[in-house]
């Protein structure tokens, strides 16, 4: 899974959020590391739609403009849940090897 779709499941998982909602997490997510553009964001829930992963959750009209809200998926969250272990277990092997390689103290 590419950083980008972890973290746009990651923001979900508290809950439904627009578009500027979701763009607004992964930055704060990804310590500012990541900036999603509308139209990266947008075919990216059009492509986890497509997949299952996540789903409109409602519509609403805010100062005349539509707001869509999206929401994981039973699936999504498995996902998630899915690779967060996996990237835990590598960063744990990461890990392991540096600490093998820092001096002993004694």
């Amino acid at each position: 899974m590419r950083e980008p779709t972890f973290l746009i499941l990651t923001a979900l998982a508290t809950g439904p959020r627009h578009g500027y909602g979701i763009i607004q997490e992964v930055t704060v997510l990804s310590d500012r590391r990541v900036t999603l553009l509308p139209g990266t964001l947008y075919t990216a829930l059009d492509r986890l739609t497509a997949q299952g992963l996540v789903e409109p959750d409602r519509e609403e009209v805010v100062d005349g403009r539509l707001r869509r809200y999206y929401r994981l998926t039973p699936g999504g969250l498995a996902a998630l849940e899915s690779e967060t272990a996996r990237l835990r277990q590598l960063a744990t092997a990461a890990e392991t090897r540096l600490r093998a390689l820092r001096p002993r103290t004694t």
